[in-house]
Formats: C-alpha cells, sequence, structure tokens
C-alpha cells in the first residue's frame, strides 16, 4: 500500500451566499447540495486520482450519509475496508461559499470523534509509504497512527488542519509537516502573510520536523528542510470556490513524497494540483487527476 490516511468523513452541506453573514444576520443562499467531504476522505481522494493506492481508516455513522461516503470512496478506488461504523453519525461539515469563492466551514464531527487509538494496529500500516494525517479526529488517534507510520518505515506527513497546539511527542514522529497562515500562527506566533515570512516560519519549525512546507493560497507554497528552503510561487486561476484546495495540495505532496520525488518537487506538484482544485465547485468532486495536474505544469513551463 503506497498511502495510509487515517483521518476524518464528512458529508459536506453546501451553500452559496453573496457575502458570509455577520453575528446575528440571516441571509438567504442557494439551494444547499451535498458533496462527500471531510479532510482525511478528501486527501486520500486527492492521492488516489494522482495515481497512488491509498487505504483510508476512519469511521462514520450507521446512516445514509455513512454509506454514501463508503460508496463514495469505493467508487474512487480507494480501499475503504479498514473505514469501520460508530453509533453516532456521520460527521457533518456546514459550508458557506461567498461571491468570490471564499468559504466559511463548521465541522460537526459526529462518528469522527470516535476513532481511538485502540482502533488501530501495526497491520494496517503494513508497506504504506506515506502515512498521511490530519486534525479532524481525536488528538490521541493521530498520535498513535503517526508512531505506527514511523514504526513502519512510512513517511510521516501531517496536515496540521484545523488550527491547534500540538505536542512535542506528535511533532517528533513527523517526517514532514503541512500548515497554512493560521495554522502557522498558533505554532510559531507569526502571521506569514507574505513568501518572506513564510519562509522564516518554515525554518523556524523545520528545527522541531525535518521537512516543513506552508501554504499561501494564491501566493503559492513555502519549504524547508534540512537541504535548504524556497518558494514555489501559485499557479494563476480563476477562482471558483476554495473548498478542498488545501487537501488537493497535501494529497499530491503525498504522492510526490511515495514516489521518492524531493520535496520542491512535491510541493510543485501539490501547488498545481491545489491550484486546479478551485476553479471548480465542491470538495471531492473538485480534485484534479494526474493527467489536468501534469498538463498545468507543461503550460506552465
Amino acid at each position: 500500500m503506497s498511502i495510509v490516511v487515517v483521518g476524518s468523513l464528512n458529508m459536506d452541506l453546501v451553500a452559496r451566499v453573496h457575502e458570509h453573514p455577520r453575528p446575528g444576520e440571516t441571509l438567504l443562499g442557494s439551494e444547499y447540495q451535498t458533496h462527500p467531504g471531510g479532510k482525511g476522505a478528501n486527501q486520500a481522494v486527492a492521492a488516489a486520482r494522482m495515481g497512488a493506492r491509498v487505504r483510508m481508516i476512519g469511521r462514520v455513522g450507521r446512516d445514509g450519509f455513512g454509506g454514501a461516503l463508503l460508496r463514495g470512496l469505493e467508487a474512487e478506488h480507494v480501499d475503504a475496508r479498514e473505514v469501520l461504523e460508530a453509533g453516532s453519525p456521520t460527521g457533518v461539515a456546514f459550508i458557506a461559499i461567498n461571491h468570490r469563492g471564499e468559504n466559511t466551514i463548521i465541522v460537526s464531527p459526529g462518528a469522527n470523534a470516535r476513532l481511538r487509538p485502540e482502533d488501530l494496529n501495526n497491520r494496517q500500516f503494513a508497506n504504506a509509504k506515506v502515512v498521511l494525517l490530519q486534525l479532524e479526529i481525536p488528538l490521541e488517534t493521530v498520535e498513535k497512527a503517526a508512531q505506527l507510520g514511523k514504526e513502519a518505515g512510512a513517511v510521516v506527513v501531517l496536515n496540521a488542519a484545523p488550527a491547534r497546539e500540538l505536542p512535542k511527542t506528535l511533532l517528533s514522529k513527523l517526517g514532514v509537516l503541512v500548515v497554512n497562515e493560521s495554522e502557522t500562527f498558533m505554532l510559531t506566533g507569526r502571521l506569514p502573510d507574505s513568501p518572506d515570512s513564510a519562509l522564516g516560519a518554515a525554518r523556524e519549525l523545520s528545527s522541531v520536523v525535518p521537512s516543513v512546507v506552508v501554504t499561501l493560497g494564491s501566493q503559492g507554497a513555502c519549504w524547508a528542510e534540512g537541504a535548504g528552503s524556497g518558494h514555489q510561487p501559485g499557479f494563476p486561476v480563476q477562482v471558483v470556490d476554495t473548498t478542498a484546495a488545501g487537501d488537493a495540495f497535501v494529497g499530491a505532496l503525498a504522492v510526490a513524497l511515495s514516489e521518492g520525488l524531493d520535496l520542491p518537487s512535491a510541493v510543485r506538484l501539490g501547488a498545481a494540483a491545489g491550484a486546479l482544485a478551485v476553479t471548480k465547485a465542491g470538495a471531492q468532486p473538485s480534485l484534479p487527476n494526474r493527467e489536468e495536474v501534469e498538463a498545468l505544469l507543461r503550460q506552465a513551463g
């Protein structure tokens, strides 16, 4: 198995509004749509569309949303046999998208909160080249997955989203840390609002984790590791919906690392995937395939 993803599965309930509501304000939006989502499942699908063999580990409820999410993973050729059922409802994300394609998201974890360390074992991580983690499941489960991934000899990649403080015991198990602006601020106390400031933050964090990537939306991403640091500019595209752009980035990055590419090349592949994801609506529906990403890279030169 090339990539093992341990993380969340949600059904996304999406509505469009002209502007996001202010506190106390009620707005009329579009008819809502449902899309399969959850950072874990999104990144699993992103990696599968980029050509990797992917196993998903997580939990869903015994309800219609859970069944739909499992069928969706199977349709994307993601091995979902390690996705367990829980007595609580499947996780749901409530997403509002304004006319600029910017989103606000409220996540109700549901069954994701029931994924426990004891649900994980060495067999699930056998032959993994990359173990991919996020923070929409209990932190102790993330740490157990990181430990099992490290013991299996895999590169452990943590996309530290949503933002929260991280214990040193978890950071010590990571090979690659991927953070956006708000997550970087949570970990360093500095807000990376430019490539220069993001490079500084990435270098600071690389003293704790061997390889660090700071994503900057349309400004691309910065990376730092022992061999050096650098900035990958963004790819100019027409923004429709930014939902899952980060997941497209991380999924493609994980695939590149599983194929033995160096960090700058992996960041470039991730940046191209993330750019393409914002040109379409929805989370998993927006995730590009390998041919689309390679075409954008050829076009960019």
